[in-house]
Order: C-alpha cells, then sequence, then structure tokens
C-alpha cells in the first residue's frame, strides 16, 4: 500500500480520494495506479538531473505525474501549458529534464520542443497516435503494481518564472512550501499535518505553485477534485456536491464568482469551506468584503512568491480590522522595510520592503547567482521587488512595484519580453508596456507604441499577431496605443510609473 493510501483509516477507503471530469477514484481504487505511476517514474532513465517536466491543462492524471514524481525521488518542472513549441524548449533545456508528461492538447507541441531540446520520452495521457508519444496507459500497464520504496529523498518542484528580461528563471520550491525531509515517509507525515482541508477543490492551473500545493496535499492524505478550466457555477455545485473544505484562488477567481446572478448564487450551498486561501494579485477590498460576506470568514490571504514561498498571511478576522494590509510576516521569518538612503525605516513608512530569513537562505534562482545576489541586501535579507509599509502592529501594506511587473489574473507578466518582440515590427520606432486597470484580472498589459511613420501607423491587429508569432498570448498586450512619445530620457530609461499614472484612479497605480 502506498504511503499516500496508507495514513487512510480503513473506513475512508472507499470515499473520494482524487476525480475530474472524466473519472473518479476511492482511496482504494486510487493505490494500485498510483504505485504503478511512482513505479515507473523511478524506473525512468535520467541522463541530466533526475527531473521530469509536466506541461499538460489540469487533469486526474496531471495530479498523478506530479504524485508519482514526488513519492519516486523525482523533481518535477510545471510548464505552462499557453507556451508555444521555442518557449517549451528552451525551459526543458534549462530543466535538464529526462521525461515530458503531455495531455492531448499539448501533444504536438510537446513532442517538437522535446526533439528540440534533446529530451529523449516523450508520454501522453488520452492522446491520439502520435509518433514519437508513448502511452501513459501503456507506461502505467508495464509497472509493477507493488509498493515502492519509501526511503527515497523527496526533491522539489523546479518552478520557471519570467525575469525582468524576459527570459525564464528557474527556482526549486522554498523550505516553507517544501519542508526538508530525509526520506519520503518523513515528508508524507509532515504534509499530513500541513494538508489543504479534506476535500479540497483545484480551480487554477497546476503549472502555478498555490494550486500544486493541493497536489501534495493528496499525497498527505486530502483528497482532490480537479477542475480541467474553472467555470464558477460548475464549481458551485462541486463545492455543494462533494462538500469541499478547502481551495486556492486568485482574486479573478472571487470576481467570476460574485459576477453569477445573486439567484444563481444562492442556489449552492457552500458552508462546507473550511479554508479558502488566495494569493497571486492583491484582491480589490469590495471583492474580498463581498467573500467574507458570502462564504464566511475562512479566507486566508497568502503574500509572497513561488521563490520565497509565504511570507506574509492573514486571516478574515484580521483583514475586517486591517482592511488593505496582507498580512503579518510568517514566523520566523521578519520584515524589513528600507528607505532610499539604504536605511532601516521605522513603522507607518513608506520604502522598500525586505524580508528577513533567519536562516540565511533567502530566496534562490537556479543557476543563476547573479540574479540570486540582486534580491538580497545582506545574508538572507530579500526582496520581492515591491513597496509598502508596516504598521504598528507589525501588518504590511503594499503600495507599489519597484519593477515594471504586471499581475493580471494572478499571472506575472514582464513587459521587457513583448517590448522586446514589437521592437522588431517594421512599424514601430519604440515601445513602452505597461499596466492599467481590468475590473476582472486586476491589471491588463498595454503597449504605447511610437509608430515609426505616425501617417501610417500599425493597427492593434497586426501589432497583436506579430507578438503571438513569438510569444504565448497571455504575454502579449491586450490594447494598443499609438503615442508621441514615451519619456525616456538621456540614459534610454522610461519612467514605467508615469506612464501608468493617467490610467489609474488614485495615486496607487498597480492593480
Amino acid at each position: 500500500m502506498s504511503l499516500t493510501v496508507a495514513g487512510i483509516p480503513t473506513e475512508r477507503r472507499d470515499s473520494l480520494a482524487l476525480a475530474d471530469d472524466r473519472v473518479r477514484y476511492s482511496w482504494a481504487d486510487l493505490d494500485p495506479v498510483l504505485n504503478r505511476a511512482i513505479n515507473a517514474m523511478g524506473g525512468l532513465d535520467f541522463p541530466n538531473e533526475r527531473r521530469v517536466a509536466v506541461f499538460a491543462p489540469n487533469s486526474s492524471e496531471t495530479v498523478l505525474a506530479y504524485v508519482a514524481a514526488l513519492e519516486a525521488g523525482v523533481s518535477s518542472a510545471p510548464v505552462s501549458y499557453h507556451l508555444n513549441e521555442e518557449e517549451v524548449a528552451y525551459i526543458l533545456g534549462l530543466a535538464g529534464a529526462g521525461a515530458l508528461f503531455v495531455g492531448p492538447e499539448t501533444a504536438s507541441v510537446g513532442v517538437q520542443a522535446a526533439k528540440e531540446a534533446g529530451v529523449p520520452l516523450v508520454i501522453g495521457w488520452r492522446c491520439p497516435d502520435i509518433e514519437g508519444v508513448t502511452p501513459w496507459e501503456d507506461w502505467l500497464a508495464a509497472a509493477s503494481d507493488a509498493v515502492p520504496a519509501t526511503n527515497v529523498k523527496p526533491r522539489p518542484h523546479l518552478h520557471f518564472t519570467s525575469g525582468t528580461t524576459g527570459k525564464p528563471k528557474a527556482t526549486e520550491t522554498p523550505p516553507g512550501y517544501f519542508p526538508p525531509a530525509d526520506d519520503m515517509a518523513a515528508f508524507v507525515d509532515i504534509l499530513r499535518t500541513r494538508a489543504t482541508p479534506s476535500p479540497g477543490i483545484v480551480v487554477g492551473p497546476l503549472y502555478h505553485t498555490g494550486p500544486l500545493t493541493m497536489v501534495r496535499s493528496l499525497a498527505g492524505g486530502s483528497a482532490l477534485v480537479v477542475m480541467e478550466h474553472f467555470d464558477p457555477e460548475q464549481a458551485l455545485a462541486i463545492i455543494e456536491r462533494e462538500k469541499i473544505a478547502g481551495s486556492v484562488m486568485v482574486p479573478t477567481h472571487f470576481q467570476r464568482l460574485l459576477a453569477l446572478p445573486e439567484d444563481v448564487r444562492a442556489k449552492y450551498d457552500v458552508s462546507s469551506m473550511k479554508r479558502l486561501a488566495h494569493t497571486g494579485a492583491a484582491c480589490p477590498p469590495q471583492v474580498k468584503r463581498a467573500m467574507i460576506d458570502w462564504f464566511g470568514p475562512v479566507l486566508v490571504e497568502a503574500y509572497g512568491g513561488t521563490e520565497a514561498g509565504t511570507t506574509h498571511a492573514i486571516t478574515s478576522e484580521e483583514w475586517l480590522r486591517k482592511p488593505g494590509s496582507v498580512g503579518r510576516a510568517a514566523a520566523p521569518l521578519e520584515t524589513v522595510v528600507i528607505g532610499e538612503d539604504g536605511k532601516p525605516l521605522g513603522p507607518n513608512e513608506i520604502g522598500q520592503l525586505y524580508v528577513r530569513d533567519p536562516s540565511g537562505r533567502g530566496i534562490i534562482y537556479h543557476g543563476d547567482p547573479e540574479k540570486t545576489a540582486a534580491a538580497h541586501i545582506a545574508p538572507g535579507v530579500f526582496t520581492l521587488g515591491e513597496m509598502g509599509y508596516v504598521d504598528d502592529e507589525g501588518y504590511v501594506f503594499i503600495t507599489d512595484r519597484v519593477s515594471d511587473m504586471i499581475v493580471s489574473g494572478g499571472v506575472n507578466i514582464y513587459p521587457a519580453e513583448a517590448e522586446q518582440v514589437l521592437l522588431q515590427h517594421p512599424k514601430v520606432a519604440d515601445v513602452a508596456i505597461i499596466g492599467v486597470p481590468n475590473a476582472d484580472m486586476g491589471e491588463e498589459a498595454k503597449a504605447l507604441v511610437i509608430p515609426r511613420d505616425p501617417a501610417n501607423p500599425p493597427s492593434a491587429d497586426e501589432l497583436r499577431t506579430f507578438c503571438r508569432e513569438t510569444l504565448a498570448g497571455f504575454k502579449c498586450p491586450r490594447s494598443y496605443d499609438m503615442v508621441d512619445d514615451i519619456g525616456r530620457n538621456i540614459m534610454g530609461k522610461v519612467n514605467k510609473k508615469a506612464l501608468r499614472r493617467p490610467y489609474w484612479p488614485s495615486d496607487r497605480t498597480i492593480g
């Protein structure tokens, strides 16, 4: 019996363990499938790193691939299924993956990216007969369903986040999310104390850190229902039917739930929810208050980053007393605010926010010591690039970003990547991409374009098509404005905050 199922009481073995739109497993049903997946994963050849990559939309198989890698002592690299062949190949090469897992939606792109990156094996579930794809079903059937070894050391995921120059940077799951353990048995024991309340529902894409924490919760014994794509009324129906107790969402999910007609929302019982974590982007106060009024004081906001884990957190009760705050530092971390002169600031003084990690680790970018060093002002004292202040009780309030990053629907977008593409268009003389308000997503990317010939400017459709030929759609601007000037100074720098200001209703110029 696998470690995951071994901790499930006998009376729960026939209850829900994992489900999606197509399949439903009890813990008893899941055990032999998971054993085969773990044994097959552990039997792979790894010419470089002991790592696989997962490039597929949400499904039960996606979850099983991640859990199998975890329990086989294999690192997994989540890859956004929105990326194109060139982008995926770059990540595969950086990850040193020995195998790539795909779904039917990503198989063709995955096969070509794997060839380009030199990945020897592509395994796909529910795929048509595609040359170069080993069927998941055959791969599982060839493996033993014997109890896997438990003395393997768990290896953190390798996440990829775009940098200010556009090229993805790799970072391992930090200890706050992936607690160190000598073997899988000890790791699962820790997971059982941290698991999302069971059952949980996954509504966000599993290549994001937040939803991925729920996969590890499954390994700790928390049942999971996986939505391939988020539909607000379907999510409410699942919450009622399965008596869902936990989830991780971003504010855009809240906005779409609240946008349902009142009579539709009233049809569903959401009282089973015990903890509804939200992360990824700032939540508009009126949205958060409405969600608390509806679901009860079960919302917990987690502020941090993929490379840092949760650095600050705030409960519903605390937030109602301190609206707008992202909470206090999560122990043992400490908040430090630094002024322009490099000196610490006192309560209620705005400066750049830093976090002190007493362990001295801070944050680490895989294979990039320069970027790692740039994020620190002292050993273990790092920044996520935001401005703000700490009040007299230690609660942190975010006011702005140091970088030009845009957060749209919980997804980080770095303008430099699309700017570099658009500058190659023959009708573009210069361009600056900024974040502007979007009622649903918080922010969206807008391109301010200086045309080479003002009498013959490029159209928005022309630029949009050009950008999408190189980049995934979510990285491209949603709108384009033709302008005479973007304010470059003598050093070639652009004041993005000044460009953003006319589009925002207050002094705060981020979503």
